[in-house]
């Protein structure tokens, strides 16, 4: 534990009125070892940065360039609560000379990987068709598969990636992966990985798995790297499960592959355009579970991102460099 030299004034930006629980958790982690200011969307911008060291930014959406050239030769770290940098403009950041941290995928990769399991067992024990007999008492009929056995195919073997298998296996699932790192060799013993491949093979794993899951940044080679011809190469018992980025999935392929039974469903945490529209087909369908963009968002992800940007607000006063810099 970093005991900080000098206090330092933090602005926290959140990323919308509902303050809690982020903003609560970062109040806490920063304690009162620094002076922490809270961004008021209500009031003059510059002035809010006036004497500014560090910026906590909720989500890095939050950001503008205005806010960059206010924080411009005052600011040593702009940190990022969030793990993605799709919707950030770091070359604008960098141009300003203001180093950037993030909060990286180990953050959250439980919550993910729970979400992403808590998706795959209500798609494969067919939960809306469950509720459906409940409502109109047909009981005892048999409805879903077992997972022991099954294939899982994920796509993007880090942090979260990982976490997921570890659960799967569990289950008597069988793990295909990709990833564009070489995973070692005790990661494929650990989690008994049964084919693990780069980016050249990921069509082998998607037309084999029985269930696929997605974790992967969004940035230009993998945005709707699920598309049409992708959802070809897919079983029609197979699942596809996102808790990373909407943008990953060719959405208008991906609803007319619900509804042609292309594939068996779907369990979203992402969408392409948030909030979505809610009134597409595919928010309508029984075997498709949907959430708000929330896989990440545990009390348990919200209090470890908090406390690792306080203990890079901690480095930055005591002279030493930030983690996780991604600038």
């Amino acid at each position: 534990m970093i005991v900080p030299s000098k206090r330092l004034t933090v602005l926290f930006m959140a990323e919308s009125a509902d303050f809690a629980p982020w903003g609560d958790d970062v109040v806490a982690a920063i304690g009162d070892k620094h002076d922490l200011r809270i961004f008021d969307q209500s009031l003059p911008l510059v002035p809010q940065f006036d004497g500014v060291d560090v910026v906590i930014d909720e989500g890095g959406s939050v950001g503008t360039r205005e806010m960059a050239d206010a924080a411009e030769g005052q600011a040593r770290l702009w940190q990022i609560l969030g793990t993605g940098l799709d919707h950030f403009d770091m070359d604008y950041w960098r141009g300003k000379g203001i180093p950037v941290a993030n909060c990286p995928g180990p953050f959250s990769s439980v919550a993910l990987a729970e979400c992403a399991m808590m998706f795959i067992l209500m798609l494969t024990r067919k939960y809306a068709e469950t509720q459906s007999n409940l409502h109109n008492q047909i009981m005892y009929h048999p409805v879903g598969i077992e997972l022991e056995k099954l294939k899982l195919g994920i796509i993007g073997f880090g942090a979260s990636g990982m976490d997921l298998a570890r659960r799967a296996r569990s289950f008597g699932m069988s793990i295909l992966a990709i990833d564009i790192r070489d995973v070692s060799d005790d990661e494929i013993e650990e989690f008994g990985v049964e084919f693990v491949g780069k980016p050249d093979a990921m069509d082998t794993v998607i037309s084999q798995s029985d269930i696929l899951s997605l974790h992967l940044h969004l940035n230009s080679e993998t945005h709707h790297i699920i598309d049409n011809q992708k959802f070809g190469l897919m079983k029609p018992s197979a699942y596809l499960i996102n808790v990373a980025r909407g943008a990953l999935v060719d959405e208008v392929a991906l609803e007319q592959a619900l509804q042609s039974g292309q594939i068996a469903g779907a369990g979203l945490d992402a969408f392409g355009q948030e909030p979505p529209d809610i009134t597409s087909a595919i928010f309508s369908m029984s075997n498709v579970v949907t959430t708000p963009h929330i896989a990440g968002a545990t009390d348990g992800t919200s209090r470890k991102r908090a406390e690792a940007a306080a203990n890079n607000v901690d480095r930055i006063a005591s002279g030493l460099e930030a983690l996780y810099r991604v600038d």
